[in-house]
């Protein structure tokens, strides 16, 4: 069978290696072209290896159209894309395109799965490979594989330890399905469905007086982007490795209890936040205890 890859970064490439490694006869890859940045991984990995490139951001024009067709594909596996493509591009391979998503969908479509579902609390996610129409993260699903998310987990850890490695199996094991005849297309239940926005500054700002849990859950759900974030002297001082202990202290939410060589203790409705490393507005992510030595943080500080 025929492929032809869609992604970017680390997971795209591991998602083209693996294919490569088991047999399928990978015959292009679409990735963003290098653009005086660092080349992206999947990118390179297609280039080393002598394969046909398309660059991601040019589909909409037909030259790109045309040379994506010439490759004469029986599937198109999308991993991790973040360009929109044009349907009719999805639809050039012979048996289509396949698609992964780090959810449980129809919950959390959109581009910032991972962050709600730690944001929202849930206990559990997981992935789905899809067969992607003209919706967002609609289209019919292939298989899904769930995780758990731990009580300190954080976009990073979530990903990174269960997600990156759970779906390149996926991805490897759908394509299997597909080539042996054997893929199922199961609708969505459309009337289960969520949908959430880019998680972006405007839904990351720390709100002090709210319980401990869910203030914690916003904070691990925006690390490492876009960093939950607290005004500190008319800037924005973004908090992202922490723990949330149980102990019950007396005080308003806010006020810093302590601050030692290593970090400082924030009391909350519900709990205290140990916070250990931070990023002030314009500057590079820190240890906690330097930034509140460089600033003079005390105890008795309230953020609001």
């Amino acid at each position: 069978m025929r492929v032809v890859i869609m992604g970017q970064a680390a997971f795209g490439e591991a998602v083209f290696r693996r294919l490569v490694s088991e047999g399928f006869e990978v015959v292009g890859v679409s990735a963003p072209a290098p653009s005086g940045g660092r080349e992206d991984p999947l990118w390179a990995a297609a280039v080393a290896a002598g394969m046909a490139t398309v660059d991601t951001r040019t589909f909409k024009e037909v030259d790109a159209q045309r040379r994506w067709e010439a490759l004469q594909a029986d599937l198109c596996v999308m991993a991790f894309v973040t360009e929109i493509i044009p349907h009719e591009v999805l639809e050039m391979p012979r048996l289509g395109t396949i698609q992964y998503h780090p959810s449980l969908l129809p919950l959390h479509r959109g581009s910032s799965a991972i962050n709600w579902a730690i944001i929202f609390g849930r206990k559990e996610t997981g992935l789905t490979v899809f067969w992607p129409d003209r919706g967002i993260d609609t289209g019919p699903i292939l298989l899904q594989r769930s995780c758990p998310i731990g009580p300190d987990d954080t976009v990073g850890s979530l990903y990174f330890e269960r997600l990156f490695p759970m779906g390149v199996d996926a991805m490897a094991e759908a394509a299997a399905l597909v080539r042996d005849g054997r893929a199922p297309r199961i609708e969505q239940d459309h009337a289960k469905a969520t949908y959430e926005p880019p998680c972006r500054d405007e839904h990351a700002e720390i709100r002090w007086h709210e319980p401990a849990e869910r203030l914690y859950a916003l904070i691990r759900g925006c690390n490492p982007q876009p960093g939950a974030w607290t005004p500190f002297q008319g800037a924005r001082l973004r908090i992202f490795d922490c723990r949330l202990t149980g102990l019950e202290e007396p005080g308003m939410p806010g006020r810093v209890l302590r601050v030692d060589d290593e970090g400082f203790e924030i009391r909350l409705n519900g709990g205290v936040l140990r916070v250990l490393r931070v990023q002030p507005e314009g500057g590079k992510k820190m240890l906690a205890g330097e930034w509140a030595k460089a600033v003079r943080l005390q105890a008795g500080y309230r953020f609001r």
